[in-house]
């Protein structure tokens, strides 16, 4: 009788223990997101105020937006926050996305080292800056990862009034091989630099070239004013219409990946575009200095 009373609590004990893992595992939200998130030390502030207030833990996955919306349409996280307007809305309207909800935004900016070559600084017409860059046949360092600054860095250089080829790449994502192009300026082999990086390896590889970039501006101020040694290029190109930087997320859509922690997802939407999530945005700042601006509220 005994034995069988003891066999019949271990399986009650066995049966809550799963049963609590289980729950626990219910509890972990997983998201993609763009490097720009993480190395601005913006996710460092919001996520564990996220799990204070919901007990919810988020598994960040930062790479860059091509890369983080393909995980999305892979169906390999729950949630997507990224920053390329128009890929977003494809990856929507192509149904992996069930829809895009605006969160913030800040903008891009072009640095470069205190002597400026290319003589750009003061400039906020950055189609001009780029041209200038060009002209100079100064070092430009390009991510190059199929990331949001790197769309956004494509979309500048046709506003430059450069002649433009096309790439072709072959890039690896989670195992997978997918074409991509890209577009950079042509015969440009001896002054532009693409590195196939995120944005502070970017930003570190540009400083030392002593070359130009394109950065959001929450990753550089992070890099210039939160960090030793500090990062000592110079906004030199920034405030034009062209250069604002617009964030959004996006859940999965579980029609189309039945398995996506969809609840988990609308939880983290729900509290991220709240009073409480736009405030601890609006309210993040290094030295100072505010990085992102909420767009919800």
């Amino acid at each position: 009788m005994v034995k069988k009373t003891c066999i019949g609590v271990g399986a009650l004990l066995f049966f809550c223990f799963a049963a609590g893992w289980s729950l626990a595992a219910d509890k972990v939200l997983k998201m993609s997101t763009t490097t720009s998130t993480e190395s601005s030390g913006l996710l460092d502030l919001l996520l564990p105020e996220f799990k204070k207030d919901t007990g919810i833990d988020v598994k960040v996955i930062a790479k860059g937006t091509g890369a983080a919306i393909r995980d999305g349409q892979d169906g390999n996280v729950d949630i997507i926050f990224v920053h390329a307007r128009d890929r977003e809305e494809k990856f929507v309207a192509d149904g992996f996305g069930t829809k895009r909800y605006a969160v913030m935004h800040n903008d891009f900016v072009i640095l470069g080292p205190e002597g400026d070559p290319a003589k750009i600084k003061g400039m906020s017409d950055a189609g001009q800056a780029l041209n200038r860059i060009a002209g100079a046949g100064a070092t430009f360092v390009s991510r190059g990862d199929d990331s949001g600054t790197h769309t956004k860095e494509q979309s500048l250089w046709q506003l430059s009034g450069v002649k433009l080829d096309t790439q072709q790449q072959t890039i690896v994502a989670n195992g997978k091989k997918k074409d991509i192009s890209y577009i950079l300026p042509a015969d440009s082999k001896d002054w532009y630099m693409s590195i196939g990086q995120g944005m502070g390896k970017t930003l570190i590889f540009t400083e030392e070239k002593q070359g130009y970039t394109m950065s959001d501006r929450g990753t550089f101020i992070k890099y210039k004013y939160g960090k030793e040694p500090a990062l000592d290029l110079e906004v030199l190109c920034e405030g034009g219409e062209a250069l604002l930087n617009p964030y959004g997320i996006i859940p999965v859509n579980p029609a189309k990946h039945g398995h996506v922690a969809n609840d988990l997802a609308m939880q983290f939407v729900e509290w991220i575009i709240s009073a409480r999530g736009q405030g601890l945005i609006n309210d993040y700042r290094v030295e100072g200095k505010q990085l992102f601006f909420a767009d919800a509220l």
